[in-house]
């Protein structure tokens, strides 16, 4: 029974590795005819292209950890339009739930405040990803090891007094690149004031999504710059899609 319970825990932690999260355009979504990933929709003289898979930077696995969406807005209206995060989000079909965009910063600040030992409840924490280890084994030695991070430390002597059992055999992560990196603050969509005729492009980063979502709808919601009054809003359905 205990080997049965050991493999199951270990089948858990191996499930538990996020998946990587490509949003695909639905079958209604205006789909280009140069991508199989991208998709677009105009109104009010403002036209939106978004591709769900097109990440190709640093770190290479941040499909895995959060949702990136990169899109172009080109403002061929006659009003200013502004331009702000909250005012970009994924919203779920089924659950209707808002994955408003984050701030590239804000992930920075949260994880300094994180490692100052004081968390950051306005900020949007993002954990680092991990690959989970498990192990199962005797032995009849024991002694000094070393930990990453920790230095040499001494044998660990569980709560049954054995030199074998160690919890961070089983829970501990193999930490990666903190967020966000130099390519996620490079090629992020600034916020701001889009003019008459003018085209800004980048990426989006929002909460990964595979584990909720079958399918989702980017919404863009169109604020005119100098009234401050929304006068329309953008939406492009995408399937989840992992592997």
């Amino acid at each position: 029974m205990r080997a049965h319970g050991l493999g199951a825990a270990a089948l858990l932690l191996v499930a538990g590795c996020a998946a990587e999260t490509k949003l695909r355009p639905s079958p209604e979504a205006g789909v280009l005819q140069d991508g199989k990933s991208g998709a677009v929709t105009e109104q009010a003289g403002v036209r939106l292209v978004a591709d769900g898979s097109a990440w190709r930077g640093y770190p290479s696995d941040l499909e895995r950890r959060l949702t990136p969406v990169y899109v172009r807005l080109e403002n061929q209206g006659e009003r200013a339009l502004k331009l702000q995060y909250p005012g970009f989000a994924l919203v779920g079909a089924e659950s209707r739930f808002r994955y408003t965009a984050l701030a590239p910063l804000s992930l920075q600040k949260a994880v300094s405040s994180r490692d100052a030992g004081a968390p950051d409840a306005s900020s949007a924490v993002i954990a680092p990803a991990g690959r989970w280890r498990v192990g199962v084994g005797v032995g009849s030695a024991y002694g000094y090891g070393y930990r990453p991070r920790r230095g040499f430390v001494p044998p660990y002597y569980g709560p049954w007094g054995s030199p074998f059992y160690d919890p961070y055999l089983y829970a501990r992560p193999q930490c990666q690149e903190p967020l966000p990196t130099e390519d996620m603050i490079n090629n992020a969509l600034p916020e701001g004031t889009l003019e008459p005729g003018g085209t800004l492009e980048g990426f989006l980063y929002f909460q990964g999504v595979a584990s909720r979502e079958d399918a989702v709808t980017l919404q863009v919601k169109l604020v005119d710059a100098e009234s401050g009054e929304p006068f329309g809003a953008l939406d492009i359905p995408f399937q989840v899609s992992t592997r």
